[in-house]
């Protein structure tokens, strides 16, 4: 069983810090202020070859509201899944009565939880650790995650516990007399083996991003498609800070569901924990295979929706576009929107559109089978032989223009890579091909080749057929030996005379 261990406590004691240490990575934002992280952040690590799964989550007070209240939450779903409960203090700020709390939960509870006590770098330990006895807990680690001091140690005797535990149950199992008496313990520990095999998943090899502006509606279409209440949803702009990576199956198949922040204009991007949150929203949408992006219908669409969808086509991502909030809108409202989504997103007219309600469930499933069909697009392969042919007919069906008294020829085509799919045409001339031929071809390609959700990219390339035995490397093969036969000729008159 690879154990699942949760990172808890008061905001800004180092609990992403911590996860950062232990996962290898910089998955969770860091930064000097409290309530930074909002949602469930899930890692991997490994020490001398024993895995783990790490959960980061938010900050509990004991007195939260708001949106405040929905990250508590959060944590609290983080503990009730968890092997074990890593609850983090802080040495500098001393025991305070949030710590308390939280020591009394995880009592109440009968979590398996150890107490952490962090940033005790500069401190002396005997009197940093004195007050944190009365929270009656196990001997606390000593740590300084930031300086990663002491943290290898405490995961490696965490994970030897664990396996000492397995051991001790493989024992009890292998003797049936004992298994009778402890029949209750037996069963749930094939109960839970059976939970842990389950959680076998195949191999995740379709990234989804969800991606728009702030307060549009993502974080409820992740739940939504998820299920459950996975992420924090909250009616404020900005309530997702970072890029939540939730693997799932589906049919199954393996998934991943990226919810990102959203992505404001520059000119209102002030904070610096924001633009670290819009660097890692950027670089997820250039991770991941394909990108939902979710606009507000009641709202309309603005420029920093078409900024965002330009770098999305830049970034050769497969694209699904979700309009949501649809519900409750008036036919005349309704017909608005459609016009102006059909005037000005015509350069991404490749793209599945969805009118949809996240909160009400309204159209989600369509969205999912747009996904499937655009990943399906972007990384299917075609031969050489066919996308030839598809050339060959669309030349005849319509020639190229004459150039300086010649006309450009386009001689075969083939695959040059996927997600997004890339045709290289080979010709001569080709950098004298104007743009509408090459929006013919483009279309041409996706019409026959039923390509829908990718874009496609072509790549026009002058040259010889090396396949042409009239190819210019069997020409100049011809020309050297003809000098070679001159030469010789001219030697051997030299020697008569």
């Amino acid at each position: 069983m690879i154990p699942v261990i949760a990172l808890v406590g008061r905001p800004n004691v180092g609990k992403s810090t911590l996860f950062n240490r232990l996962t290898r990575s910089r998955d969770a934002l860091v930064a000097d202020f409290p309530g930074l992280t909002r949602d469930r952040q899930y890692g991997q690590g490994r020490v001398g070859g024993k895995p783990y799964i790490l959960i980061d989550t938010g900050g509990i007070s004991g007195d939260e509201t708001g949106i405040d209240a929905a990250m508590a939450r959060q944590s609290l779903l983080a503990i009730d899944e968890a092997d074990i409960v890593l609850f983090l203090v802080d040495a500098r700020a001393g025991l305070t009565a949030a710590d308390e709390s939280i020591a009394t939960y995880l009592r109440q509870n009968g979590k398996q939880a150890h107490l952490v006590v962090n940033k005790l770098d500069g401190l002396d330990p005997d009197m940093a650790l004195a007050e944190f006895y009365s929270l009656a807990m196990n001997a606390p680690y000593q740590i300084a995650a930031a300086h990663n001091r002491g943290v290898t140690g405490m995961i490696s005797d965490l994970l030897e516990a664990v396996d000492s535990e397995e051991d001790d149950d493989a024992a009890l199992l292998a003797h049936p007399e004992d298994a009778e008496q402890e029949g209750t313990e037996q069963e749930g520990t094939e109960q839970e083996s059976d939970g842990t095999e389950s959680d076998q998943r195949p191999a995740r090899d379709l990234k989804i991003g969800v991606i728009g502006r702030p307060n549009v509606g993502k974080s409820t279409l992740v739940n939504r498609i998820l299920g459950e209440e996975r992420v924090v949803v909250f009616d404020q702009p900005g309530t997702t800070r970072d890029a939540i990576s939730i693997p799932f199956e589906r049919n199954g198949k393996g998934y991943t569901l990226v919810d990102t922040a959203g992505i404001r204009r520059r000119k209102n991007v002030s904070e610096t924990a924001e633009k670290f949150s819009i660097v890692k929203t950027l670089q997820s949408i250039r991770e991941c295979n394909v990108a939902v992006m979710v606009m507000d219908a009641r709202t309309g669409l603005v420029e920093q929706d078409l900024h965002l969808l330009d770098f999305v086509l830049e970034s050769g991502r497969a694209l699904v576009l979700a309009i949501n909030k649809w519900d409750g809108m008036t036919q005349d409202d309704k017909q608005a929107i459609k016009q102006d989504i059909e005037r000005r997103l015509g350069f991404v007219d490749y793209a599945d559109i969805h009118f949809i309600s996240a909160l009400h469930g309204t159209g989600v499933g369509n969205v999912f089978k747009s996904i499937e069909k655009a990943y399906a697009s972007a990384t299917t392969h075609w031969s050489t032989n066919r996308l030839t042919n598809l050339l060959i007919d669309a030349v005849a069906e319509h020639q190229p223009p004459v150039t300086q008294g010649r006309r450009i020829k386009l001689r075969y085509a083939h695959q040059g890579g996927v997600n997004p799919p890339i045709i290289v045409v080979h010709g001569n001339q080709t950098n004298r091909l104007p743009d509408n031929y090459k929006r013919y071809l483009m279309n041409t390609f996706r019409k026959v080749l039923k390509v829908r959700g990718t874009p496609m990219r072509f790549e026009f390339r002058s040259g010889e057929n090396p396949f042409d035995p009239n190819h210019k490397d069997s020409r100049e093969a011809a020309k050297a030996r003809q000098l070679r036969k001159t030469k010789e000729a001219r030697d051997e008159r030299r020697k008569r005379r």
